[in-house]
């Protein structure tokens, strides 16, 4: 039987939309205020969807406690309080766009989480905006 878990999870970010090879205008003009250059922050929700089997020997999909510790060290503390541009590896050099935050953490999570489940990230990056990975 194939069953789905979540686990939800919260972290707070600055970021600053902008690409390097555009003009000053244009930055402006796509991004406008997310493009502000002193930065500007989000209170990110984060959902994390493992699918899979149900153990017979736990009744479990996935433990709970191990998925919370995993996001917590590999993305809470490596992404909340932080400014995305200046503060982190993986956006030195990609736009820090929800999108692009949803995909980072798939990757670190898919990393660390057997391929025998199926993984997806929902992330909110306001209470009415949010993406999710894969789509």
């Amino acid at each position: 039987m194939r069953v789905s878990v979540y686990r939800r999870a919260h972290f707070n970010a600055a970021h600053r939309l902008h690409n390097p090879d555009w003009s000053a205008e244009k930055n402006k003009e796509v991004f406008g205020l997310c493009n502000n250059d002193n930065y500007h922050g989000h209170n990110y929700e984060l959902e994390v969807k493992l699918t899979g089997e149900v153990n017979p020997d736990t009744g479990y999909v996935y433990d709970m406690g191990q998925l919370a510790e995993l996001i917590k060290t590999e993305v809470e503390a490596r992404f909340d309080h932080k400014n995305l541009n200046l503060d982190t590896v993986e956006f030195m050099t990609l736009i820090p766009s929800a999108e692009h935050i949803s995909y980072v953490i798939y990757e670190i999570l898919r990393a660390k989480i057997d391929n025998s489940y199926d993984l997806s990230i929902k992330l909110w990056e306001t209470p009415r905006n949010y993406v999710k990975y894969p789509a």
